[in-house]
Order: structure tokens, then sequence, then C-alpha cells
């Protein structure tokens, strides 16, 4: 399943770009409702490009149609990205902790201009192997990401102000 999801900051782009290389932008996301905060696992600075992993767990409830297939203690997953502030584009890879075989995530984020502030548009791929309900795991996946994203926002100016 593609996807795409677009949010809408305050601030201007440079300034978002450069708040998600910061390790200190994930404590700030301890109170998300669906993820547990970010364990940054690995922070790579070399001039314009940063490489991070940073350890997710969601918290929030899955659908049953989720639930019939993946163990919500059992999702958690690193994300491996890399940041260049100088065209102020992320690539990044989800690798899944538990269920490597049924799910794979990747896709990109680019921060540009909107009026005085910013939008940063997610365009990605999730596959998730499931007899019968890869469609609806994959939609209920992506429904939470939406979420959740939507909710950085709101963090992500308060931490640039």
């Amino acid at each position: 399943m593609r996807f795409t999801v677009d949010q809408r900051f305050t601030a201007a782009p440079d300034a978002v770009a450069r708040a998600y290389t910061e390790p200190d932008l994930y404590l700030s996301f301890q109170d998300l409702p669906k993820m547990s905060r970010p364990d940054v696992l690995a922070h790579e600075p070399d001039g314009d490009l940063v490489k991070m992993q940073i350890r997710y767990r969601f918290s929030g409830d899955l659908s049953p149609a989720a639930r019939a297939v993946i163990d919500p203690k059992r999702l958690t997953w690193v994300e491996h990205s890399t940041h260049d502030l100088a065209t102020r584009t992320t690539t990044f890879t989800m690798v899944p902790d538990h269920y490597q075989d049924r799910f794979r995530c990747s896709g990109s984020y680019r921060f540009d201009p909107d009026g005085g502030g910013t939008v940063r548009r997610c365009e990605g791929e999730i596959r998730v192997k499931a007899l019968l309900v890869a469609g609806a795991v994959e939609g209920a996946i992506v429904s939470g990401l939406r979420e959740h994203l939507d909710d950085e926002v709101t963090v992500v100016d308060t931490y640039l102000a």
C-alpha cells in the first residue's frame, strides 16, 4: 500500500528539517497517544548528512484485524533514516524487531516552504504479509501513522518556539 501524509508546521523548512535530526526532539514525543517515547539508538552527523536509528514502540489500540496477526506487545521497530539537510529530504526504512518476514515499510520525507511555515510530505510504501487481512492491517497501520504524524506537529512547533 502506497501512502502520502502531509503535515504543516509554523517554522521555516530548514529549522523543521534540522529539528528532526536532533535527539532532544524525540524526548519531547513522550506524551503522544499511539507511541511510547522513541529511543535514539544512533545519531551520526557528517556535514549536511545525518544518519539516525530510532526505536519506536507502539502503545495504542490495534483493530481486531491487526491483532489477529500482530501481538501489540511485540510491535517495535527501528527507523533507519538518512537526513540530507542541504536538500531538506529524508529517506527511511522501518525494520521490525519482530515479524521481519511479515512487515516492510520505507519511504521519504520532503520539507517545503508553505507560506511562512513548512509542509512536510511523507511518501512511502508499506507491505504486510497476512492471509486475507493484509489490506486491513496495512490500512490500520497507515491510519495510525497519520494520526501519530499529526500529533507530532504541535510538539515540533513547541520545540522550535
